[in-house]
């Protein structure tokens, strides 16, 4: 399967994500978050930082990233590894081909027109925030 990844990234406040405006298809000028191809011999979690620093210029000393979750599109080839963070502070992004913009957390993003991954954004987002709230237990849900 194709390795890929997402890189959700908080801000210090955890109240809005940072995104991108695609300039390329798939899903041309919606928003998506941040992410590319694992290169050959790269580990998942060196491809996360450099996709991220590539696209934004944040950087490990900006954000822990954390391994979240996996999607598998088995019919697609697909591996999508989401991972997340919270910046430590405020940063000065640096587009490389897309556009970025910090995006407030609200119900906005069921706005299937406006935002990639057909719903997979207010999923995961939220599968996140609830993580983060209540940990591990999934009766907390």
């Amino acid at each position: 399967m194709r390795k890929l990844n997402l890189i959700v990234v908080f801000n210090k406040k955890m109240d809005k994500v940072l995104f991108c405006i695609r300039a390329k298809e798939p899903y041309k000028g919606m928003y998506n978050f941040v992410g590319g191809k694992v290169e050959p011999n790269e580990s998942n979690d060196d491809a996360a930082y450099r996709e991220l620093f590539e696209e934004t210029g944040i950087n490990k000393n900006d954000i822990v990233l954390d391994h979240f979750m996996d999607l598998n599109y088995f019919k697609y080839g697909n591996n999508l590894q989401v991972y997340y963070g919270i910046l430590n502070h405020e940063v000065t992004l640096v587009e490389e081909k897309n556009k970025l913009e910090w995006v407030t957390i609200n119900e906005e993003l069921l706005n299937n027109e406006k935002f990639a991954g057909n719903y997979n954004i207010p999923h995961i987002v939220k599968q996140i925030e609830v993580y983060l709230k209540n940990g591990t237990g999934i009766d907390k849900y």
